[in-house]
């Protein structure tokens, strides 16, 4: 039996049995978007496919460095951090080749549900089924990697790193041949766990590169998301390499993008048709094309916190750098927040630029999703697209996108049309979640203070 054809609890134990597996390995995301997982015998296994499993609540009361918030009201020291229930989702199977065992993602459920990034991503979808939509999404990531380790990153500080390959080599065609091993090993892996890879070369960046993972329906594209980060990094560092999925590493570099590529089908009496493509109308833009766009782009300053979710993801912001600086969307235009890329029925689609490599693909998913949604309800109208270089030109204050992550989280907190699409538990967590990021922030340092004052002023 092949991990594609577990669909049910039963297939999960047959599967297990038939490969003779003591373990499997399970795992959840956090607000982070990071995997946190364990190793499970199968009897426990077995059992906590009918009944669910514990898995202490404390991972969505934490940050990324293990560090309490303060300031959530689902757990806390007030509630002694108790497990939450966990239901495993056995059509997620997949082989871990460098583990000979299996791999099953899983999903919070009951109260900890409202607060689950992919149970916040499930519940748009959801929501474009009752409006008559299937969803097709693909996300696309720009990373780093570097010819370094876990301890040598932070024995050089973090400082003088050394890139994979070093220069300005877009596209190149000389360093991807003679990384060809690392390519292959990327590209066979990754496919065999499910996490099919459409396209991938090199950036313009000293060892960045770009992976754009093949579109699917439905979650299954968020999963294959959150996964390419978490096992990209895991097959560079068996090869004592280090990928970085950081928004802004380096002054010296671009960014890192984590673009969302989104297009909705109709479906119907007659099967399923694009419901954004219309052969006739300008740039091939049906109307509920045009309300998507314009509910994404209405949407974008408040929802940012969701797409940018951390402090550095504001040092990617900024003109020139091929990322977006206002909530501005054009026709095949990169330097605009949301492209609009015509084509066939089933190639038109629009590129939701403004999310970083940082962010949390179920957050980020649901963020582009749930805006078009709200756009097509509330029938939105979409104004006339940029042409030429978006940075150049003045935009409505309407359009300005937050400049730091608190006012994001703020805005997101404020958010009526937020509270709507992902409830106001979700909202109240994750916006005290970003508000802690950046007062963590806040306490520290930099190099750069120390540099500027420490003898000077």
């Amino acid at each position: 039996m092949q991990p594609s054809q577990v669909k049910t609890a039963d297939d999960a134990r047959r599967i297990v049995r038939e490969r003779n597996l003591s373990h499997v390995k399970v795992g959840v995301f956090d607000a982070d978007g990071i995997l946190r997982g364990k190793y499970l015998h199968k009897d426990k296994f077995f059992s906590a496919l009918d009944g669910g499993m514990g898995f202490c609540d404390v991972v969505l009361g934490w940050d990324m460095n293990d560090q309490l918030y303060d300031n959530v009201t689902y757990t806390g020291w007030h509630t002694a951090y108790p497990d939450a229930p966990v239901r495993i989702l056995p059509d997620t199977c997949r082989d871990l080749p460098f583990e000979n065992t299996l791999f099953f993602l899983g999903e919070f459920s009951d109260k900890a549900e409202p607060i689950c990034p992919r149970g916040v991503l499930r519940n748009v979808l959801a929501r474009a089924d009752r409006m008559g939509f299937e969803v097709y999404f693909a996300v696309e990531y720009e990373f780093f990697v570097f010819d370094e380790t876990p301890h040598s990153i932070r024995a050089k500080r973090y400082k003088d790193l050394k890139p994979l390959s070093p220069g300005f080599f877009g596209y190149s065609v000389l360093r991807n041949s003679v990384h060809a091993e690392f390519y292959q090993d990327l590209m066979n892996t990754l496919g065999a766990m499910d996490i099919p890879v459409e396209g991938l070369h090199t950036e313009t960046g000293a060892g960045v590169l770009e992976a754009a993972i093949q579109v699917s329906s439905g979650i299954v594209s968020a999963d294959r998301a959150a996964l390419f980060k978490t096992f990209t990094k895991v097959i560079c560092q068996r090869r004592n390499l280090l990928a970085s999925f950081m928004a802004k590493w380096s002054k010296d570099w671009p960014g890192c993008g984590g673009h969302i590529h989104v297009s909705l089908q109709k479906k119907g009496k007659k099967g399923v048709t694009s419901a954004f493509h219309d052969g006739k109308a300008p740039h091939r833009m049906s109307e509920t094309m045009r309300q998507f766009v314009a509910g994404q782009q209405a949407l974008m300053p408040e929802l940012l916190a969701m797409v940018a979710p951390t402090v550095n993801s504001f040092r990617r912001l900024i003109p020139g750098f091929w990322a977006p600086t206002s909530a501005t969307w054009g026709v095949e235009n990169r330097t605009t927040a949301l492209r609009v890329i015509p084509g066939s029925a089933k190639s038109q689609r629009v590129e939701y630029r403004v999310a970083a490599a940082d962010g949390n693909p179920y957050l980020a998913c649901a963020a582009a999703i749930g805006s078009g949604l709200w756009g097509i309800e509330n029938k939105l109208k979409l104004g006339e697209p940029v042409e030429g270089n978006s940075y150049e030109k003045k935009h409505p204050a309407k359009l300005d996108l937050p400049r730091t992550l608190m006012e994001a989280s703020d805005r997101l907190k404020g958010s009526k049309a937020a509270r709507s699409l992902f409830g106001d538990d979700f909202v109240d967590h994750y916006a005290a979640s970003r508000n802690w990021e950046e007062r963590e922030f806040r306490k520290a340092i930099t190099d750069w203070e120390l540099d500027r004052y420490f003898e000077i002023i």
